[in-house]
């Protein structure tokens, strides 16, 4: 079966079953007993599509979204023990499925970045007179080594700078995501001109020998500061493919049944800013060693990818549960 005769087939199913979820909220009763089986057989046909989807389509948005919409239907079917089980289960397995499925993406905007931070910094590197021309003198003026004692700040300032930093990071990350918004292209631009900033930033420095004192002051934050960025950049990316191509479909439906998981991992990556903001404003400035630092950043940056690669993986389990299953929900009609 073809994608778009899949999703021709399947999408209005997958639609009631999304109806049927928005009507109960957290409580099922509110169906009924007739809405209550439409619920469950909703919920085991959506399964079914996910497992021929992951075999047939791999890498395309509609496993992501069958990814979101049966964990959602089964955190209905079946309890979870505590109150809080929705957002636990989007912080420890639905975020990282849905940023998974956008594999492909990120790959692009990571290639975007990193290509071009690679190729400027050589260029600047060769020729740091030119790239410091070039570059807007807030950003090149990073280049330049540290005067000591220029970074000591008090803890009250160190937090005033955190906060400012890391709404900066949010503020550069959703430009990222809407630039992708727009057919791709514009996204891949934005990215691509941040990577120049920070090829040239990098490039000017090893040319005044100052490299080491600049990636000191950014390498704690930066790596997953950067992952941040190119997730966004690649979830925008998704939704504006759908509008290019939207398979066998309507541009309307494809974007409807991409925007929602691209929104959620946006908004999921936004606490991982706040870590950078964090890390920026009070690690930064403290005055570790390099060894210290690097491992922070590397580290902080392996973490969230070995997250992405281990909990993201299809048939993770999402929560611990007691004695390894679930607990089937009784329902009762009121």
């Amino acid at each position: 079966m073809t994608l778009s005769r899949f999703l021709a087939d399947r999408t209005p199913s997958w639609d009631a079953l999304e109806g049927l979820l928005r009507r109960a909220g957290s409580r099922p009763e509110r169906l009924g007993t007739d809405g209550v089986l439409q619920l469950g057989a909703a919920y085991r046909a959506a399964a079914a599509d996910l497992a021929h989807a992951r075999r047939a389509y791999p890498g395309d948005p509609v496993v992501g979204r069958l990814e979101l919409l049966v964990r959602r239907a089964r955190s209905l079917v079946y309890a979870r023990s505590g109150a809080r089980g929705s957002a636990r289960d989007f912080l420890t397995r639905d975020y990282w499925v849905l940023v998974r499925a956008l594999g492909r993406w990120i790959g692009v905007a990571s290639l975007a970045l990193l290509g071009t931070a690679l190729v400027v910094g050589v260029w600047a590197a060769l020729d740091p007179a030119v790239a410091a021309s070039l570059v807007p003198g807030d950003f090149i003026d990073g280049a330049a080594p540290p005067t000591t004692g220029d970074r000591g700040l008090a803890s009250s300032e160190s937090a005033a700078f955190s906060s400012q930093l890391f709404t900066n990071n949010i503020r550069v990350t959703f430009m990222a995501f809407v630039a992708g918004l727009l057919c791709v292209v514009p996204g891949v631009l934005i990215v691509a001109y941040n990577g120049a900033i920070l090829g040239a930033v990098m490039g000017v420095a090893a040319a005044n020998g100052n490299l080491d004192d600049v990636l000191h002051l950014i390498v704690a934050h930066g790596v997953l500061e950067l992952t941040c960025i190119v997730v966004a950049a690649g979830a925008g990316m998704a939704v504006g493919w759908v509008v290019v191509d939207p398979g066998g479909g309507t541009r309307r439906a494809a974007v409807r049944d991409v925007a929602r998981p691209t929104v959620l991992v946006v908004l999921g990556t936004m606490p991982f800013l706040v870590v950078c903001g964090i890390v920026e404003g009070f690690v930064s400035p403290a005055g570790w060693s390099a060894v210290a630092v690097t491992a922070l950043g590397v580290g902080l940056g392996a973490a969230y990818w070995a997250a992405v690669v281990r909990r993201g993986a299809p048939g993770a389990p999402a929560t611990a549960r007691r004695g390894g299953q679930s607990t089937p929900r009784r329902f009762a009609r009121r």
